[in-house]
């Protein structure tokens, strides 16, 4: 599951989740007034930079309102408080480098606190919770620095640059540059306190929905009226049910086979929003999904009205969340510009060249091929989750229960062995002992997540569903991806040299290294594998990993598009336009090899609702895991770890050039991919 990062500076809808009345224009200063003002600055005798300074006027006006002063005021705070001199530009970075950690590390663990209940297992919840989770204590930041002024002083002297011009002069740039370069990219939009109020209440809604949707699997029944998952197993869809899908390829038996379409009927009533309301996190009924009957616990039939579109609405809702952010945020004007442009630093239209490709390429094919032929039976749509390429597959998972629970019977226990872990993947001693420190290990009330630290004097917290008698393998599978996240947001911003260069290019990098931790689950627990063909499965593991992301990241991409397309639709009109694209996708790049037509499965995915336009990471960061898994082969993974993340926020493929010498590409994942597959014969 994603690493969680809480919104700073997102712009959204009023309370209640509804548009706001759009605004025309923020800056107030004319080119004329802009040209004066940069003529009159060079001529200063401390200006030795002409270009940078009309940058950073240019930048500085860009936001600047009449409520801000008039032009002639503007010129005069620009002339006041330019830096010219190298030495006290840089005095006046370190210390706005320095306020805003202090103030996000601050603010950042009171917001921990506030979510505290939502998130972890504790208590019972009560109303003031999610009241407590609706409040932002960061949201006033970018309306206090702007009226402040501190904004304007960081724009004026540390101008912004786009994507290209970070891609391009990036090359040469030293570190200092770039860390000025990155201060910026705190203040390329303008937030009103009560929008970014209000999106923080918007959004923890749609989170709080996605993390009380379980279901009851000892509460379902087959057509024989047969139970096949046992009592109390509770699963949050999907990351619960998908896992415990994957879970059964261990099992040859017929009841595994059963347990899938079960969990397969399961998904489709969600997507469709068939699924009975009565029965979404509530064990007072028997429901059999494929006939949809509910009855009581004695056996009566009971009403099985249909959840009417919620998850639809939540999703409608983030949408007019984020659309309400647009006019305050000029240089990337769409929602959809500020997930890839702004955040991946990967534009939409890349990313959907790179993902086509990749769904079209001869190797799915024959990668599917591979699939039926280790199953011995015709594809089903679910296979889309094939897990049978991993070693853990090939333990039964009832022996990985008992492993996993002796060891780790508490979540104090997991935390205890954090060091242990990182020693088995090369980390020095005294690095994993620190690294260990620096982590908080707590039982989440949802699938799991890895919050990030916000200031060096900050720790990260790992999350993860711990059952009652300690964690079972999933519990296990899960706690190791987000501790690679955990390694990751404890290098790249305690190792780093500036603050405004802490973390990675962007979220799908962390998915990778949490990628990287979580494939060598079995390794950390002892297992070993004599399959000469390990490195070629771990391959094509990855490339089926990513083949069914990028299907998922396209449905997420066009369902945006389609909503920007139709601002005024509703949340029926919602669904439907997400199943039949779903089903278009399905057919165009995933029917042809299984076989099956018409499937919605991608739609399943609850990122979609609690988390916009975030999936296009996973799948980006398999093609980041592939690059990096291929140089780490013959070397120690934990010395190489620490060198290349403490790289910070370059732009992804300056980074990964630091990292391995390469750029972010498809083609190295084909490639390989290709090559596996020639290893295994076919």
């Amino acid at each position: 599951m994603k690493h969680f990062i809480p919104i700073i500076l997102a712009l959204v809808i009023l309370v209640g989740c509804q548009p706001v009345k759009k605004q025309t224009s923020m800056s107030n200063i004319s080119e004329a007034m802009i040209d004066s003002t940069v003529q009159m600055l060079v001529n200063e005798p401390d200006v030795a930079d002409t270009a940078l300074a009309a940058r950073g006027v240019r930048s500085a006006a860009k936001f600047w309102t009449a409520e801000d002063g008039t032009e002639e005021e503007f010129r005069t705070f620009c002339l006041e408080n330019y830096v010219g001199d190298s030495v006290m530009r840089h005095k006046l970075f370190c210390r706005i480098d320095r306020q805003i950690e202090s103030f996000r590390g601050h603010n950042d663990m009171v917001y921990v606190d506030f979510m505290f209940p939502l998130h972890v297992v504790g208590d019972t919840l009560l109303n003031v919770d999610n009241m407590f989770a609706a409040y932002d204590p960061t949201a006033h930041f970018t309306d206090d620095m702007f009226e402040t002024k501190i904004a304007f002083v960081t724009l004026l002297n540390f101008p912004i640059y786009s994507l290209e011009e970070k891609n391009e002069l990036g090359k040469n740039w030293s570190r200092e540059q770039w860390a000025y370069a990155r201060i910026a990219d705190w203040f390329t939009a303008r937030v009103p306190a009560k929008l970014g109020a209000a999106f923080v209440k918007c959004n923890s809604e749609a989170g709080t929905y996605i993390e009380s949707y379980d279901i009851k699997m000892g509460c379902l029944r087959t057509n024989e009226g047969e139970q096949i998952f046992p009592d109390g197993m509770s699963l949050i869809s999907h990351w619960n049910l998908r896992d415990e899908l994957k879970s059964q390829y261990s099992d040859s038996s017929a009841v595994a086979r059963e347990k899938q379409e079960m969990i397969y009927q399961v998904m489709l009533r969600i997507i469709e929003q068939t699924i009975p309301a009565k029965v979404i996190n509530c064990d007072q009924y028997l429901w059999n999904p494929y006939t949809n009957k509910v009855t009581d616990l004695k056996g009566n039939k009971v009403d099985n009205e249909r959840e009417m579109d919620v998850r639809y609405q939540h999703l409608l809702n983030q949408f007019h969340a984020c659309k309400a952010l647009d006019m305050y945020s000029p240089a990337h004007p769409t929602a959809i510009a500020r997930a890839f442009d702004r955040d991946m630093e990967v534009s939409d239209k890349e990313i959907e060249e790179m993902f086509t490709a990749y769904l079209s390429s001869k190797e799915a094919g024959q990668v599917i091929e591979l699939i039926k032929e280790r199953l011995g039976r015709d594809l089903r749509p679910y296979d889309i989750w094939y897990d049978g390429f991993k070693t853990r597959s090939m333990v039964n998972v009832n022996e990985l229960n008992a492993k996993t629970k002796k060891l780790y019977p508490t979540n104090e226990a997991f935390h205890k062995d954090m060091s242990n872990i990182l020693v088995k993947l090369g980390f020095d001693k005294q690095k994993a002992a620190f690294i260990q420190s620096q982590v908080e290990v707590d039982a989440s009330r949802s699938a799991g997540h890895a919050w990030t630290s916000q200031a060096k004097f900050e720790k990260s917290r790992l999350r993860t569903r711990i059952q009652a008698d300690g964690f079972d393998y999933l519990g296990y599978n899960i706690a190791c991806h987000e501790f690679g996240h955990n390694v990751e947001q404890t290098i790249s911003i305690q190792d780093v040299d500036y603050y405004s260069m802490a973390r990675i290019p962007s979220t799908a990098f962390t998915e990778a290294l949490a990628f990287v931790f979580q494939k060598r689950d079995l390794q950390l627990l002892g297992y070993k594998s004599t399959d000469p063909n390990i490195e070629a499965l771990n391959t094509i593991d990855i490339f089926w990993n990513g083949y069914e992301m990028m299907g998922v990241s396209l449905l997420d991409l066009y369902t945006w598009r389609w909503m920007y397309e139709n601002p005024e639709c509703t949340a029926e009109q919602l669904r439907e336009q997400v199943v039949k694209t779903a089903k278009e996708l399905w057919n165009k790049y995933y029917a042809p090899h299984f076989g099956v037509k018409d499937s919605p499965i991608l739609a399943v995915y609850s990122h979609m609702i609690s988390y916009p336009l975030y999936l296009a990471n996973y799948a980006y960061g398999n093609l980041v895991e592939a690059e990096l898994e291929e140089y780490f082969k013959g070397k120690v993974v934990g010395p190489e770890i620490c060198r290349i993340y403490k790289a910070g926020r370059l732009t992804p493929n300056l980074w990964m050039q630091n990292a391995t010498g390469a750029d972010v590409t498809v083609d190295a994942l084909l490639k390989q991919t290709s090559e596996a597959l020639k290893q295994l014969g076919k």
